[in-house]
């Protein structure tokens, strides 16, 4: 009975994994050249700016985990630009 509770206790203290490897806006793949260890040329996210009111769109706990995707940064650069 208390290993049962240990792992219950486990769990609810896990913290959730992020993908890095998708979009934290839609889910989608965000195709981060740095990311997928690309590094023969810069990926498309170094050419784009995203404001801080923009990136206060990503719900917290993916910020600084992983990279909008294009369409997502496009979307935001029309909403906001």
């Amino acid at each position: 009975m208390a290993s049962r509770r240990g792992h219950r206790r486990a769990m609810m203290d896990a913290e959730p994994t992020v993908d890095a490897t998708r979009c934290p806006l839609c889910g989608g793949p965000n195709a981060c050249g740095m990311e997928s260890g690309r590094v023969d040329e810069p990926c498309w996210c170094t050419r784009v700016t995203l404001t801080a009111e923009m990136l206060d769109r990503i719900p917290p706990d993916k910020r600084g985990v992983a990279c909008v995707c294009a369409a997502c940064a496009a979307a935001l650069a029309k909403e906001f630009g």
